[in-house]
């Protein structure tokens, strides 16, 4: 039988791509978007679902209609950039600040967890991060906000994973710096690069236990 992956946020860039690569490898996958009429409509074969992950009851709905379902890789893709990088946090508003935390720590994680029932005992959660999320690795500064979103998703995943008694792989997945509506004209990899190779690194870490931060080619990043 075909594996099940569920891609969260998968209307265009990196989710649309990764929906795309695991439909090309024979997976039945589901992609959830915000609005009707995305690219991911077009996508033949894919099974759309509507959802908003900073709403609670759309988690909630969600999960009642893939109840019956058996997920072999959930993967949260979902990610804001703050309206103004070089905005420092003493600058910030709090509304921003909200915007930015809500949506790239607290509604993914909010999502996983609803969701997580759902995935198999050998399966894959997985969360789209950042390496400027690192701590370790933040020796320039920068970006702060954004920064702290993603260093919020990898703690928050840290802990949901040290909370779980079970064989799963837990991955926080940089993507590396790709032509994404985030990532910007000058980054060096394209979306079909990066969505191969991360679902080529998932494959590897499959049945592997435990939670890691990991590179789009596979290596590991400091936390």
């Amino acid at each position: 039988m075909a594996k099940t992956a569920l891609i969260v946020g998968a209307s265009r860039g990196l989710g649309l791509g990764l929906v795309q690569e695991y439909a090309a490898r024979g997976w039945d996958v589901i992609g959830t978007v915000r609005t009707p009429g995305t690219l991911l409509h077009k996508v033949p074969g894919i099974d759309v679902e509507t959802l908003d992950i900073n709403e609670p009851e759309q988690i909630a709905a969600l999960r009642g209609r893939l109840k019956d379902r058996t997920l072999d890789l959930l993967f949260v893709n979902a990610g804001v950039m703050m309206s103004n990088r070089a905005e420092t946090i003493g600058a910030v508003a709090t509304d921003e600040f909200t915007r930015v935390m809500t949506s790239n720590a607290l509604g993914p994680m909010r999502t996983l967890e609803a969701l997580a029932p759902l995935v198999s005992a050998q399966g894959v959660m997985a969360v789209m991060t950042s390496m400027l999320g690192s701590v370790a690795g933040n020796t320039g500064g920068g970006t702060e906000v954004y920064r702290a979103s993603k260093a919020a998703l990898n703690s928050l995943l840290k802990s949901f994973a040290a909370r779980q008694k079970k064989s799963q792989t837990f991955l926080a997945v940089h993507p590396g710096w790709v032509k994404t509506e985030i990532g910007g004209p000058n980054a060096p990899l394209d979306i079909g690069t990066s969505v191969r190779g991360m679902a080529d690194m998932i494959a590897r870490r499959t049945g592997q236990p435990g939670v890691a931060f990991v590179n789009y080619d596979g290596t590991e990043i400091p936390w």
